[in-house]
């Protein structure tokens, strides 16, 4: 009998020879249940082909090149002086950098326009496509306009 207890003389001094199949069936018993809840959830999924991404570079700031022109047609390249003539070199090897820089022209209220005509043909003769002006608001008005009130 499987249940016989530790003294030798019920079992006539022979060892057990028996298994004991209630555990064996306890954990037999659990796995199928398992499958049972698995098999279905296995069965019912649905193939999705996801698209592959790729990662692509953040892209920077582009340089920026201020360029001031005073009264006088003097040029400042970021602050330094430059001639007219060197302006078309110093134009066409910024245009040669990925991403091109802006270029932002901040001319005095007196410098005259042919000089001003120049220095922008020059640009775009050089392959620079972002060009633009910086200037000061009139006096008595805000630097920034006020934003427009939400719509009710």
């Amino acid at each position: 009998m499987a249940f016989g207890g530790f003294d030798s003389k019920g079992s006539g001094g022979h060892a057990m020879s028996e298994i004991n199949m209630v555990p064996l069936i306890d954990v037999m018993l659990v796995l199928l249940v398992i499958f049972i809840i698995t098999a279905p959830l296995l069965a019912h999924s649905i193939r999705i082909n996801m698209p592959q991404v790729s990662a692509e570079q953040v892209q920077e700031d582009p340089k920026v090149i201020d360029l001031a022109i005073d009264d006088k047609g003097q040029l400042f390249w970021n602050e330094k002086p430059v001639f007219l003539d060197d302006l078309q070199t110093r134009f066409a090897a910024e245009a040669l950098n990925k991403p091109q820089p802006e270029v932002r022209i901040r001319a005095d209220l007196n410098t005259r326009y042919e000089t001003l005509a120049k220095v922008m043909a020059s640009a775009r003769r050089s392959g620079l496509g972002r060009i633009g002006f910086v200037t000061t608001p009139a006096a008595g008005q805000p630097a920034i306009p006020p934003a427009a009130a939400p719509a009710k």
